[in-house]
């Protein structure tokens, strides 16, 4: 048994990008008041809360011990290559098959192999975008390829 370093670490991450988006919202953009709040105001205040979040997966990661768990590359990679396809293809595609086939991407080296619970928690996903951007927020986001 050891440390988690691994929660550690990934808090102590957390908190430092979220300190380090407050910051430099803090310097180059005018904060305003809560009666006018300014451009720097949104960055500033979640990155406050990021930086609260990390601290609170890091500090009881640091008194909790835990058998050392393995690096999963193949899951980090799909990840890393979801997001990189999403970022590539939602202009081009839309945001409904993007979303769909990101998730898919970020499913394929799951442990699960069936097919179904991918199907259903991409479409979950999507359904959810589509929900939150394209319905409730109105952005002028490409829903389909045609759309563009």
């Amino acid at each position: 048994m050891r440390r988690d370093y691994y929660d550690i670490l990934g808090g102590a991450a957390l908190a430092a990008i979220g300190l380090c988006v407050s910051a430099y919202a803090a310097v180059h953009y005018d904060f305003g008041s809560l009666r006018r709040m300014g451009p720097g105001f949104f960055p500033v205040v979640l990155g406050l809360m990021l930086a609260g979040l990390g601290l609170i997966v890091a500090i009881p990661a640091w008194g909790r011990s835990t058998d050392a768990r393995p690096f999963e590359l193949p899951e980090a990679l799909g990840a890393l290559g979801a997001i990189i396809f999403f970022a590539l293809t939602m202009d081009r595609i839309g945001l409904i098959l993007a979303t769909a086939l990101s998730v898919l991407i970020a499913t394929l080296p799951a442990a699960r192999k069936g097919l179904g619970w991918r199907l259903v928690l991409g479409g979950t996903v999507t359904l959810l975008v589509w929900l939150v951007f394209g319905v409730g927020l109105s952005m002028t986001i490409p829903l389909w390829p045609w759309s563009a």
